[in-house]
């Protein structure tokens, strides 16, 4: 028998325009403490966007995913919310902050492998 993990994920959703209330998924977080694993994976997939919103601004959004990724793994250069703990990072990452890159609901599960977990996640929920 394995040992499974407890673990909380967010889908990173990009809202182009916030008047529309549309959204196209282009990320998950997973966050499991017993593992010590905090990962984004991101998946942009432009002509989605741009069909929701020619005028978005892809080049941004990208941005955006690449410093959440980036405070996921504790790059320092993000600032604080990069040098904090692991418990912290999430809390961070899954606090809605901008009205172009959202954080969906916290949902949670169980797996023996945060890192497989995560790309079936990213697979069946983004790409």
């Amino acid at each position: 028998m394995t040992d499974r993990m407890g673990f909380q994920y967010v889908v990173l959703r990009c809202v182009p325009r916030v008047d529309r209330e549309e959204f196209v998924n282009v990320g998950v977080v997973l966050y499991c403490q017993s593992a010590d694993f905090l990962e984004a994976r991101c998946h942009v997939n432009r002509d989605r966007l741009a069909a929701l919103d020619p005028e978005v601004d892809l080049d941004a959004v990208c941005s955006a995913l690449a410093t959440i990724e980036a405070v996921c793994r504790g790059d320092e250069t993000t600032g604080l919310a990069g040098q904090a703990s692991m418990g912290t990072r999430f809390g961070f990452v899954k606090a809605p902050r901008s009205t172009v890159v959202q954080p969906g609901p916290v949902h949670g599960g169980m797996t023996d492998d945060p890192g497989r977990q995560l790309e079936h996640l990213l697979t069946s929920l983004v790409q």
